[in-house]
């Protein structure tokens, strides 16, 4: 069978018709809305896990984009758009975005890689150290108060009793406790003096730090329950792309004619 060219003609037209016809979802007072906004939100939607794609969905993503038109064609006609406010809101709002694909497209041309994930993770377990210890302390604002309560305790006092005169009042009233912790997690003279210590054992000399001078007292250790490479795994990740991401910046800062 052949068409005549009139025929051919019309066949034509209405093939190419229909796709540009279902580029849009509707058009508002002579705006078109593209059926492209309707998938970028489904996707979104989708891919946060709240609602599976459905004709349901759509049609409601549908009517609600119509609503936003009709509202931004008013807002619009009322002189909104012009507003200094409005308009300083709008390039926050547009520089966030572009930013935003400025460092998707940087990290996934610059992945963090697993190698060095481990590289941090070890370097946490070697700084964390594989013994946690049962930890006492009492803080006073002078090295001779200090001293004065090491002279009490050797004399037989009880570090609890004087632990009530500590600085520290979230631990005073029990008995100076810190609870388990790593010596990494104290200020890096305290963890020294802390490591030194046998079960029992108070420090000879008050230990300085930002806070005052302290007395401590070494309760008891024990290993270490460390969180796992896996546990850590993204929080790490997120770490060292943030470390990523304010190289490039800084990078971008030194090459930038700023006045």
């Amino acid at each position: 069978m052949t068409f005549k060219p009139a025929r051919l003609l019309i066949a034509l037209l209405s093939v190419v018709a229909v796709p540009v016809f279902a580029q849009n979802i509707a058009v508002v007072n002579g705006k078109p809305i593209p059926s492209s906004r309707v998938d970028a939100v489904v996707k979104q939607v989708v891919a946060q896990g709240q609602q599976p794609d459905s004709p349901q969905l759509r049609d409601a993503i549908k009517k609600d984009l119509i609503g936003r038109e009709v509202l931004v064609q008013e807002a619009e006609s009322k002189g909104f758009g012009k507003d200094a406010a409005v308009k300083l809101q709008i390039e926050n709002a547009r520089q966030a975005i572009v930013i935003n694909a400025l460092v998707g497209d940087y990290l996934k041309k610059n992945p963090v890689s697993d190698a060095d994930i481990k590289a941090e993770y070890d370097q946490f377990i070697a700084k964390t150290g594989d013994k946690e210890y049962h930890v006492r302390h009492i803080v006073v604002d002078t090295e001779a108060e200090a001293k004065d309560i090491i002279a009490k305790l050797k004399g037989g006092a009880k570090f609890e009793d004087l632990a009530k005169q500590s600085k520290d009042t979230g631990s005073a009233e029990t008995g100076g406790d810190l609870d388990w912790a790593p010596p990494s997690a104290f200020p890096k003279v305290f963890g020294d003096a802390l490591v030194k210590l046998q079960k029992g054992q108070i420090t000879e000399t008050p230990v300085q730090t930002a806070n005052g001078f302290h007395i401590i007292k070494l309760d008891d250790t024990r290993a270490a329950k460390l969180p796992t490479l896996e546990e850590l795994k993204p929080q790490i990740a997120e770490s060292l792309q943030q470390k990523k991401l304010q190289a490039y910046q800084e990078e971008l800062i030194k090459k930038a004619k700023i006045q």
